[in-house]
């Protein structure tokens, strides 16, 4: 019987990824995944931030997407709810190549999986096996989590977030573009699918009622709306797949890890989407457990607690964050008050005049 260091629980990027990363460090990984069932089309888009392209470069799972399933952002304008409030951020004043790249998840997902086959560090099973440390990855509704008493701490938005795939009459020129509407916040990300360079991925959070009318209204009246919403900053869009959504909170685990455990991407932490840093924070949680257990002491096996530790406080100070930026930007925005609706507006004029702090912030989004 084949004895394993690392017992994988969920199948997703992270877990896929996951995998791989263990796999470089010479672990012997379980990665479970259950026989698949019928799928409906994946509309999702991930921002991936510089980090996260750099591991998955390193792990040989970069360069093997297809074309068209990751495109370069160059430059990113966020707008506020007043006439004139925006924020302009660039690749070229940030001194980089681009802000993040824009991929496709079903195309990563498929592409990982590729990748897995060939690792002849990693078994795919289709349950759950005996491991020194099991790693769950299962997302933010993890069964396995539950189990082991972690307490679940979430705040709901009453927000759901849809996502679709657009077209548009006007070349995107790899420029993301941002809205804060109040109460909603709606994200175009220029994407090359299924138009080249006339595409985009739509991101768009509303309160839940709103977003439920869009999901059963004709694709007709949603176009209306994402048009009257945009002006012509993006062009003339069109929907070109279903309108797809899910309910947005901002949640944490109360520990991430004990002896022969660990929590990784959604199933320990989740943040709003309007930073685009959701799957950037699980894969720095890869990269973080993967240099934990590869420097461990020859004598300690990867289940080890106080070696768990060594991760959990790597990923608490970063995650959190994360939560309290997004969160606090979201609040910020829902306010209505003329007052508070001044100051915001003011603020991101302020700060798009101060290159200094846009560099700061850049910078710190690159590497999440």
């Amino acid at each position: 019987m084949t004895s394993y260091d690392v017992s994988i629980l969920g199948h997703g990027i992270v877990g896929k990824t996951l995998a791989l990363a263990l796999a470089r460090e010479g672990l012997r990984v379980a990665i479970t995944a259950p026989p698949a069932a019928p799928q409906a089309e994946d509309v999702r888009a991930y921002a991936l931030n510089a980090r996260s392209v750099a591991l998955l470069e390193a792990l040989k799972v970069w360069a093997h997407l297809p074309d068209g399933a990751a495109t370069p952002v160059h430059d990113m304008r966020v707008e506020g709810d007043a006439p004139g409030a925006a924020l302009e951020f660039s690749a070229w004043q940030q001194g980089v190549r681009e802000l993040a790249w824009i991929v496709d998840a079903a195309a990563l997902e498929h592409e990982l999986a590729q990748v897995l086959r060939f690792q002849p560090h990693v078994t795919v099973v289709d349950h759950p096996v005996p491991a020194s440390l099991e790693a769950i990855c299962e997302g933010r509704f993890s069964a396995r989590r539950a189990e082991l008493g972690v307490q679940w701490m979430r705040h709901g938005y009453g927000q759901t977030a849809l996502a679709a795939r657009l077209v548009t009459d006007t070349p995107h020129r790899g420029v993301a573009r941002q809205w804060f509407r109040s109460p909603d916040v709606l994200a175009l990300l220029p994407f090359d699918r299924p138009q080249a360079g006339r595409s985009y991925g739509l991101v768009w959070s509303l309160p839940e009622a709103q977003a439920q009318a869009w999901m059963e209204a004709p694709a007709t009246e949603l176009e209306r709306a994402l048009n009257e919403a945009t002006g012509s900053a993006a062009g003339r869009l069109e929907l070109r797949s279903a309108c797809v959504g899910w309910p947005l909170a901002l949640a944490r685990a109360d520990r991430v890890c004990g002896a022969g455990w660990v929590l990784l991407g959604d199933a320990a932490h989740v943040v709003h989407p309007l930073a685009g840093q959701g799957l950037n924070l699980g894969l720095a949680d890869v990269q973080a457990l993967a240099e934990v257990l590869g420097a461990r002491e020859s004598w300690r096996p990867p289940g080890d607690e106080r070696l768990l530790r060594r991760y959990a406080r790597a990923r608490s100070a970063p995650t959190w964050a994360m939560g309290q930026v997004t969160d606090g930007l979201l609040h910020l925005f829902a306010i209505s008050s003329t007052p508070v609706k001044e100051l915001r507006n003011r603020g991101l004029g302020l700060v798009n005049a101060l290159p200094p702090l846009k560099r700061w912030l850049t910078a710190r989004a690159l590497d999440s």
